[in-house]
């Protein structure tokens, strides 16, 4: 279960990579449309949230330490600042749906806990295949007889 937690953690990494990228599409994508963030949005909405879900349970029944059963299920919970983000943001627009002094503050968060999500699911993967490679039983098993 261990290998199944460092692939699911890998595979969130990557997620938060791609994140990134489908970030840079939409921002470049000309002209600007409804769709041009819709990868990132995906990818945001979905994909990294069941990844880090997903990834939670299985360090959990890898018996991982506690601290990193915690970081693990962290990116779903900054996912959600994420949105709470995009939320405020939007709330400080001025009457015609123009962007403010205050909403482009608050927006510009949105790429710093990006890159605290890209933190965090770095070292998560990290830890992820020490557990791995780690040839100690996990606390409460029996170690196995060869």
């Amino acid at each position: 279960m261990r290998r199944v937690y460092a692939v699911l953690a890998g595979l969130l990494l990557l997620a938060v990579i791609a994140q990134f990228y489908f970030a840079a599409v939409g921002a470049f994508d000309k002209p600007q449309e409804d769709g041009s963030f819709s990868l990132h949005s995906l990818t945001g909405m979905m994909v990294i949230p069941v990844l880090s879900l997903l990834a939670t349970i299985a360090a959990a029944v890898a018996k991982a330490p506690g601290r990193l059963i915690g970081m693990t299920i962290l990116p779903l919970g900054l996912v959600i600042v994420q949105v709470l983000i995009i939320v405020l943001g939007d709330a400080l627009n001025d009457s015609a749906d123009n962007t403010t002094t205050g909403s482009l503050v608050i927006l510009g968060l949105h790429a710093l806990n990006g890159l605290a999500i890209m933190g965090v699911s770095g070292m998560v993967f990290r830890q992820a295949r020490l557990l791995a490679a780690s040839t100690t039983p996990a606390p409460g098993t029996a170690a196995r007889v060869a």
